[in-house]
This record gives structure tokens, C-alpha cells and sequence, in this order.
């Protein structure tokens, strides 16, 4: 009999027999599962450890002493006492396995040469297993029109499906989206879509990768590569905080696909479509070379070497606090870490940014006094288990979709409450069931006042309360007061690396702050440069950065990976950047500020470096190098090579120093940072604006996929029945939202929520909020009526 765990006296046991041998698993416990962990591996195709069994396929019979006939091993628990024979002791359990097997063979086709699924394809291992060598059948097998869409990027071949209803399990009970069912009867019986509503799920790309027999293929991947052929590298997704871990497939130098890979501490074995499919943006206007601009005003290809010295020479003059540097948050931690180092070893300034976006100085002390350098804090498991999460300034479904799949196993498992604070529930809201805390944007602290908020509350706060004046430092208070739980949920991959590499005006790495002298010494002897080098005064957030640059205060402006549309004001921006006298710009694409920067440098991409990003919970998830022999480099070693050509010697700038070194700084006592103290704005508009980005939108990381973004929510402006009634609105009528620097014209939609507020996604077609309207959340709009369709 095997030993019971350490915490076998905290868990109601039973002792099952299975294939002879004694086994104690907690009650409740399926045979299929503790079959497995005998190394006992029971056939199956409609099981799945995350799905409500259902013993559709019957595949995994087995024999169970006392009952008259096999039963499935997928559906029942075991028993005290009970004794199990598998396939591999019974005759009869083995016989079972192979007439189901020779039944879903009847009419499923063998065209595995062809099928996407051939090579990796459980009914084609299992038929091998536990099937007849013969089939008696003689008959014609059934046969469909092929294939069917089930949305842009989900087809459908009907011959193949075995009506496991793995996939419309999924699209129900793991993501919400009922969107396909088992439709017809008997021999018939097909995975379908309404007439009128595909399968237009943030998460359809799972049903394909759990779908066991090729019924379910992708618009993108399908007939591209046979699994032998593919060099599988295991990855981390770059697209926002949730910290995915998935595996990207690569044939001849080239990304053909990217699967969810198993995690249980972070996505589980799911992810959303952006992170499966959104990696063409690789083959978009790529930067192969360096470029530098020459004497007739053109950017000309350059070698290595002399794009190096043409930045050099242009940096030389901007150095002891003359320059400054925008850099986005999608650098993984060893890049932010180099970027920050070049800063303010290289450059002396403290003048540096990864908030390109709407942000704020109570932010940056926010994360200052409450993130940086913290380490791990609230984890996905803290969610399943929370008895209440308060979700405020964040749309899970459209900013971290694995907080969203979370909270609804939470709900479903846990009971879990979820309050939102909003001004009216959002569409991925309504699938968590939860409570609205209804207020205009702006009036967020007011309703987190509201909430119920205890020591058992978990409040999730999202990047776009930066824009609302006292919400941050609020949260702090409130935190304090009733001793729950928070943390922050930026939406891009390396924001919360970023932070912790230093990556922000008035930070060093970890957390520590360049106003104390212990601090800053500290990153002198590390860095090996004079202590005097290194500012000692707080720099320019994003936006005051951009301020002063188009004051004329800068000699130089270093800019690398962020896209100006996501900026606070974009035409700001770029102006900004047009006015500097010399512009170094790191870059994957061309891109508006690539085109009027003085040199650029091709950066490799998440797939040809190896590194890490850190998630929301402040997880480190690191992953190796899918893509070699390309004529790209890291942007840490190319900040390397320009330090050099200024006599600075900034060390190796390979992943394993660079991550070496930071660690030395968490070994460096923590001078945190003063709490915000920021008053709360006051809400007076006739309109406040209610805007974040939808999941799949214009960005240009999702660049080159058409399949995806097919299935992108169409842009819309949500607005109460009271206003629309007030502007008269009807079936088919557009709404004109319109700010001090323009307006956006959309169709509306009519929501239950507070009455003067409305909403529009952030950046998709015919909304681009930032570009159109230089506004941001919680701003003063105008709403009237935009004219008939």
C-alpha cells in the first residue's frame, strides 16, 4: 500500500484497489485519475482534468467489482474498498475499450496524412493501443462539405468529431462563451454554430488544442507543417501581465504556431487568442539592418559598426542629464534592466519612463511605495480562493484574460463574490456575474467606499487609475484601514519588470530609491561607475518628458518599444520626438518614430532572445530563444556596444550577468518610498469618458493576422437608456462623442449604468481615442447625435 501524504490527516481518505494494487486517494477522487497515479493510463477522449465529466466518448470503461457491465472511469468516483481492473488486467475491460474503439472508427475518416492532427493525435495513438487490427466495417463512411467555419479562425471538419464535447464544455464552463453546441442526433450529431452568431470567443483557440481527433483546426496553422517537422521551444507570451506559459512550434526559421503549455500555478493549460495566434506582427515591416540617417536627410542601411559610432558621437554631447529616455512596457526584465543602467551609469539622467500611456506622478509614487521590489504578492491561487474581489480601473476578459478564466472557476468552485466599479457591467463582467458598483469615471474611490470592502476582500486595481486624481493613494488607505489584499494589473507584459529594473524616474532596481544615498552608492559600486555619475534628483514622467522635449530641453531623446498611438496624447508625441536634435530609436518595426529617428537599431523580438517577463502577481517567467541566426540583437547589447564607444564599460550584457547583477540589488536595504498623498478629483462633467482597450484591437502586435482579428468586437459607444432616450436616438443612429481635440463617431449601444457617462473601446477601428480626442479615462466629453446609419 502506498504511503499517505503529510497531510493525509487533514484529507478524507479512501482505499481503492486498482489492478491489484492498494491506493489512497482523497474520497471523491475519479477512477481515471487515480488510475494515473499508478502510471495506469485509461483510454479517453472526452475527459479533461478541468472539464465537468460527462462519459460521452466511453472510451476509458473499465470493470469495477460488483457491477454487472464496464462502467467509465471518467464519471464515477471511488469508492473505500472498491476494486478496479483496467484494460490491462480484464479481459472484459479490455474488450469494451476495443469495441468503442471499433464503433468511432466506423465513420471517422483515415485521412491522417492530411489532418493537422496526425502525429499528435490521441484517437490515432489509441487506435494503435487498445483497437482492433482489422476493422469489420465494409460499409461507406459518413461524409460533409468541408470545411465549415466556425468563426475567422475555427474550422470545422464534421467527419472527424466523435461528439466528446470537449469543446462546447469549454466555451461554457471555462470561458462563458455558449457559443457552439452538439447539434442533430445519433449518427448526425455535430459540433455547431447559430445561424446568426459565430464563435467569436477571446479563448476559441483552445477547443482546437484540446479537441483529441482533428475535428477542430486553425484558419492560420491549417495543412502549414506535420508536428515531426516542427522544433517545439518552450515560451512566455508577450501580449499582456497575464504570464502565460506556452509553447511556440517553429519549422525552417519560421513561427508556424504557439500553443498553451501546462502551467497549474499560472494559466493552467488555457490561454487567450491574442497569445496563440498574434505573433505575425514578427513578419511586418521588420528592421533587418541598422539605419542612420545621412547628409541629404534619407535613413540609409548602415553596418553595426557605424550605426554604433553615429549614435555614440550623437549621445556624447546629450550626457549629465541632457538626455532622456521613452521606453514602453513590453522589454523583458533583462532589457529594462540594461535600459535603466544606460540611463543613469551612461547618460546621468534620471529622466526615464516606461509608462507610455496615460500616467500620473501619484503613480509613479503608488508604485514607488506599494509595487516595486515587492516580489510575489496576491497569486492566482489567493483568487480561487478569495471569499470577495473588487475589480476597479480593470477589465480582466479585455486586459488579463487569465484573471478572468480565475474568477470564474473561483465563482464556480469558491462561490467567489466579484463587485466591479464601474459605470456599468461590461461584457466579460456579466460572465463573473458580478456586482456593479455603478459611478461615472473619475468617482471610482467613492464606490470602492461602497463596496464592502474587508480583510477578506482582494481589490484588483487596474493601469488605467492613474488617470483618476486620489484613486491610488486612496486605495492605500483603504487597504490599511480594513487590511485587505491588493494588487496591480498593468495590461503589458514588462510593466511590472520594468518597474522592477528601474525603469521609472526616481527608482533603482528592486525597488530602492535614488534619493538615498545607501541606495544610490550601492548601484555605483554594481554598476562599477563613480558614485557622482548617477543623478540624484527624481526625473520627468512620460508625459513631462515629452513636455520638456518639446521645450527644447533635451540634446538627445533615446526611444525604444512603445507605439505613440497608446501615448497620452500621440500627436504630442511625436512632435516631441520630431523636435529633439538626435534621436536613437530600438526597434522590431518600422514604425512613424522609427522613420524620423536619426539612428535605428533592430531589436530582436520575444522569440529570438531568451529572457523573462514578470507577471501581475510579481512572478519571474522566464523562456529561451525560439529563433537564432537572425541579424537582430537584444536591446541590452546594443546599449552595450554604444556604452563602449563612450568609454563607459557597462559589463556583459548577456541574460545570465544581467540578471546576476540585479539580483544584487534586492540584497540592498529598501528606503521605501512616502505614501501618495493626493486628493480626490471632483466629477462635474455633463459626460465622463469610460475607455480601455478591447483584447483584440488595432495594436501592432497583433499586425498580420487577419483570422484573429475577425473575431474582434466591433467598436461601439455604450451609453444608458436615459441618454439615448434624451438624444433621441433609434435603430441604426450613430453617437458623436467629442472632445477639445476632436470626435469619434460610432453606433451605440445601450447599457444599464450610470446615466452621464458613456464608453468606447481605447484604440480599435473608428475609435481611436487617444489620436482623436486626446483624452483618456475619466475625461470631459460631449455626447450628441452622430446622424442616421
Amino acid at each position: 500500500m502506498s504511503n499517505p501524504s503529510p497531510n493525509a490527516q487533514m484529507v478524507d481518505l479512501v482505499t481503492v484497489n486498482i489492478d491489484g494494487v492498494d491506493l489512497q486517494v482523497p474520497k471523491g477522487t475519479l477512477i481515471i485519475r487515480a488510475a494515473e497515479q499508478l502510471g495506469v493510463s485509461v483510454p479517453r477522449f472526452c475527459d479533461h482534468p478541468s472539464l465537468d465529466p460527462v462519459a460521452a466518448c466511453r472510451a476509458c470503461l473499465v470493470e469495477i467489482e460488483g457491477q454487472a457491465k464496464p462502467q467509465p472511469a471518467c464519471a464515477i468516483p471511488v469508492a473505500d474498498g472498491m476494486r478496479v481492473k483496467t484494460q490491462n488486467t480484464s479481459e472484459i475491460a479490455s474488450d469494451a475499450q476495443k469495441g468503442v474503439m471499433e464503433f468511432l472508427l466506423l465513420n471517422h475518416p483515415l485521412d491522417c496524412p492530411v489532418c493537422d492532427k496526425g502525429g499528435e493525435c490521441p484517437l490515432q495513438n489509441q487506435a494503435m493501443e487498445v483497437g482492433r487490427s482489422e476493422s469489420r466495417f465494409e460499409g461507406e463512411k459518413r461524409d460533409f462539405e468541408k470545411p465549415v467555419s466556425l468563426s475567422s479562425q475555427v474550422l470545422l471538419d464534421r467527419e472527424r468529431c466523435v461528439s466528446c464535447a470537449r469543446c462546447t464544455r469549454f466555451a461554457e464552463q471555462i470561458a462563458g462563451d455558449p457559443l457552439i453546441s452538439l447539434q442533430q442526433r445519433g449518427a448526425q450529431q455535430v459540433v455547431g454554430i447559430s445561424d446568426d452568431q459565430p464563435f467569436d470567443s477571446y479563448y476559441s483557440g483552445n477547443t482546437i488544442q484540446i479537441c483529441p481527433v482533428g475535428a477542430l483546426t486553425s484558419s492560420k496553422y491549417r495543412f502549414r507543417s506535420r508536428p515531426f517537422d516542427l522544433v517545439s521551444v518552450p515560451t512566455v507570451c508577450e501580449h499582456c501581465a497575464s504570464g502565460c506559459a506556452l509553447r511556440t512550434d517553429v519549422r525552417r526559421g519560421v513561427v508556424q504556431r504557439r500553443l498553451a503549455w501546462d502551467d497549474p500555478q499560472v494559466n493552467e493549460e488555457f490561454n487567450c487568442d491574442k497569445g496563440r495566434f498574434a505573433f505575425t506582427y514578427l513578419e511586418e515591416g521588420r528592421i533587418t539592418h541598422p539605419l542612420v540617417r545621412g547628409e541629404d536627410g534619407e535613413l540609409h542601411v548602415s553596418s553595426w559598426p557605424e550605426a554604433i559610432a553615429a549614435a555614440a558621437a550623437g549621445l556624447a554631447n546629450a550626457r549629465g542629464g541632457r538626455a532622456a529616455v521613452l521606453a514602453g512596457g513590453r522589454h523583458t526584465v533583462e532589457d529594462a534592466y540594461a535600459i535603466s543602467k544606460f540611463a543613469r551609469a551612461v547618460l546621468g539622467t534620471d529622466d526615464i519612463d516606461f509608462r507610455a500611456r496615460p500616467n500620473s506622478n501619484e503613480e509613479r509614487e503608488f508604485l514607488a511605495a506599494a509595487v516595486a521590489g515587492t516580489g510575489i504578492g496576491v497569486t492566482y491561487a489567493d483568487l480561487e480562493s478569495a471569499k470577495h474581489v473588487v475589480l476597479v480601473a480593470l477589465e480582466p476578459e479585455d486586459e488579463s484574460p487569465m484573471i478572468q478564466l480565475r474568477l470564474r472557476k473561483a465563482i464556480q468552485r469558491n462561490r467567489t463574490k466579484v463587485s466591479v466599479v464601474a459605470s456599468h457591467l461590461s461584457i466579460g463582467a456579466a460572465k463573473l456575474e458580478a456586482e456593479l458598483i455603478a459611478v461615472k469615471a473619475g468617482d471610482e474611490l467613492a464606490g470602492l467606499q461602497r463596496a464592502g470592502i474587508s480583510s477578506e476582500s482582494i481589490i484588483l486595481v487596474g493601469e488605467r487609475a492613474a488617470s483618476v486624481a486620489g484613486l491610488l493613494s486612496g486605495i492605500l488607505d483603504l487597504v490599511d484601514a480594513t487590511s485587505a489584499k491588493m494588487a496591480w494589473v498593468p495590461r503589458r507584459a514588462g510593466e511590472r519588470g520594468s518597474l522592477d529594473a528601474g525603469l521609472l524616474a526616481g527608482l533603482l532596481p528592486g525597488g530602492r530609491s535614488l534619493t538615498d544615498p545607501a541606495a544610490r552608492s550601492a548601484a555605483a559600486a554594481i554598476w562599477s561607475v563613480e558614485e557622482t555619475s548617477i543623478p540624484n534628483q527624481v526625473g520627468r514622467t512620460f508625459d513631462e518628458i515629452v513636455e520638456a522635449a518639446s521645450a527644447d530641453t533635451y540634446a538627445a531623446l533615446v526611444v525604444t518599444g512603445f507605439d505613440p498611438e497608446d501615448t497620452s496624447y500621440p500627436a504630442a508625441t511625436l512632435a516631441a520626438i520630431q523636435r529633439a536634435p538626435f534621436v536613437v530609436a530600438l526597434e522590431l518595426n518600422g514604425t512613424v518614430v522609427t522613420s524620423i529617428a536619426d539612428v535605428v537599431f533592430p531589436v530582436a523580438a520575444v522569440t529570438e532572445k531568451a529572457g523573462a517577463f514578470v507577471d501581475w502577481e510579481g512572478r519571474t517567467r522566464t523562456f529561451t530563444q525560439a529563433l537564432r541566426d537572425t541579424n537582430t540583437m537584444t536591446d541590452a547589447r546594443v546599449l552595450g556596444m554604444i556604452a563602449d564607444a563612450l568609454d563607459v564599460f557597462v559589463g556583459r550584457q548577456d541574460v545570465k550577468t544581467l540578471r546576476a547583477e540585479l539580483q544584487k540589488f534586492i540584497e540592498v536595504p529598501v528606503n521605501r518610498s512616502e505614501r501618495p498623498r493626493v486628493a480626490s478629483g471632483a466629477v462635474s462633467q455633463s459626460a465622463t469618458l469610460e475607455t480601455w482597450p478591447q483584447l483584440l484591437d488595432s495594436g501592432v502586435m497583433q499586425a498580420g493576422e487577419p483570422y484573429l482579428a475577425g473575431t474582434a468586437r466591433s467598436a461601439v459607444a455604450k451609453i444608458s437608456a436615459a441618454k439615448a432616450s434624451s438624444l433621441r436616438l433609434k435603430a441604426g443612429d450613430f453617437v458623436r462623442v467629442s472632445a477639445s481635440r476632436g470626435s469619434v463617431l460610432l453606433p451605440f449601444e445601450i447599457v444599464e449604468g450610470v446615466e452621464d457617462s458613456v464608453w468606447i473601446p481605447t484604440n480599435s477601428e473608428m475609435s481611436h481615442v487617444r489620436a482623436a480626442l486626446g483624452a483618456s479615462h475619466g475625461a470631459e466629453v460631449s455626447i450628441s447625435h452622430g446622424g442616421a446609419e
